[in-house]
């Protein structure tokens, strides 16, 4: 009987999953989607085949510039033997399979549900998750950020003993460097060997960048990193971080001390909670894995351009909050996170340019950065009360057996 419900839940998810896809293709269709990261990344590809100057490069009609390492450059020139329309369609198909794979791995870092009714809750998940607006704009813009997503989580679910472990994140920092947060999350929790394979991944990978293209690479290290401005304007809407908000809050493009100072102190927030989170598996359920999503939400945070298709970890981070939801304060929690996410309310703000943003649009128009905080804040509070009430029950940092929940059963099991 089980099992036939378990095979009648994944039916039904595998149904839903494909009504809404269809719906979303459709909407796709009648909108049409510019994939316009698509084609920087195309125009990135034919400059490395071409033997052009890669950071001179400007998408025509776009004036988009090339804003990643040489070495992700070279991996965008498949992309060039084909043309656009079959690239937009090969691209859309990709993210669908890396959204499936996004949402396995999802659960598999929370360790929820039970292996028996995964299957259903990834196409689940896939269905509904093409409607999150990071993923959305993901798709409409043909971004990277899923297969990022997946190389690290893929790296975060891997036992701590495997000498691979390491690898996937050290590859996304080639690619898109700000997941280099998470090798340093890697050393402050103890995984050293971890740590130093991600560090040799990615020098592996930027010195191959360096071999194919010197010139590139020694003005993409010792200038065009260091330029904010090729990445975008700060105060637009579609930045996410904090000093994104910050800017429209002051309505300048340069928060100045303020916004080094905010960005200081949720940084010191952000990363003092993740390391906790992960040197507390004694006393925290699923503590590696808050570990992780706190890390990514901390460099979400404080990265000076953090647009609103990087927030694709609210996947990992909503599977977490449904693995919990045991309490009301914590269906809440869930509840209001997932609708900031579904809602796309960032882009009704009116604006211009990001600029004379309203008082009262203050919110909607930087809504995910107090979000993240906020999630930081939850975990921080809940990991001081666990280590405090273990240490006091018997001077330990060990969790009572008898603390144990249905929830950690199924894991257990699963």
């Amino acid at each position: 009987m089980r099992e036939f419900g378990s095979r009648a839940w994944t039916i039904g998810a595998a149904v839903l999953a494909a009504v809404s896809i269809a719906v979303f293709a459709y909407q796709r269709h009648l909108h049409g989607a510019s994939m316009v990261d698509m084609l920087v990344y195309r125009a990135e590809g034919q400059a490395v085949v071409n033997g052009d100057d890669l950071y001179a490069m400007r998408l025509p009609g776009w004036d988009l510039p090339a804003t990643y390492p040489p070495f992700a450059a070279m991996l965008f020139v498949p992309s060039t033997w084909f043309d656009v329309s079959t690239l937009r369609v090969l691209v859309m198909l990709g993210n669908y399979a890396l959204l499936a794979l996004a949402a396995h791995l999802s659960f598999r870092l929370a360790g929820w549900p039970a292996k028996r009714n995964r299957p259903a809750a990834v196409l689940l998940a896939t269905g509904v998750g093409v409607w999150l607006e990071p993923v959305y704009t993901t798709f409409q813009y043909g971004q990277v950020n899923l297969a990022i997503l997946c190389l690290v989580l893929w790296d975060l679910t891997r036992p701590d003993r495997s000498p691979l472990k390491g690898v996937g994140i050290g590859l996304a920092t080639a690619i898109k460097i700000t997941p280099g947060l998470f090798a340093v999350y890697l050393l402050l929790t103890g995984r050293v060997r971890a740590a130093m394979v991600s560090g040799a991944t990615f020098l592996a990978a930027a010195l191959i960048g360096w071999a194919a293209l010197p010139d590139a690479s020694y003005g993409f290290w010792t200038k065009y990193l260091w330029d904010p401005s090729r990445v975008g304007v700060t105060v637009l809407v579609d930045n996410q971080s904090l000093r994104g908000a910050v800017c429209r809050l002051l309505d300048v493009n340069d928060p100045g001390t303020v916004g080094l100072i905010a960005t200081a102190l949720v940084a010191s927030l952000g990363i003092g909670v993740a390391v906790l989170a992960g040197r507390s598996v004694r006393v925290l359920r699923r503590a590696d894995a808050w570990g992780g999503v706190c890390t990514a939400l901390t460099a979400l945070l404080v990265s000076p351009i953090s647009w609103t298709h990087h927030w694709v970890w609210c996947l990992p981070l909503l599977a977490l909050l449904a693995a919990e939801a045991r309490t009301t304060a914590r269906r809440v929690l869930l509840g209001v996170t997932a609708t900031v996410f579904l809602s796309h309310i960032m882009w009704l703000v009116p604006h211009r340019w990001g600029r004379e943003v309203g008082w009262n649009w203050q919110l909607p128009g930087s809504i995910y950065p107090p979000i993240g905080i906020a999630v930081l804040v939850v975990i921080g509070l809940r990991l001081y009360r666990v280590r405090r009430r273990a240490a006091g029950e018997d001077g330990s940092w060990a969790l009572p057996a008898s603390a144990l929940d249905h929830d950690d059963a199924l894991t257990k099991q699963g």
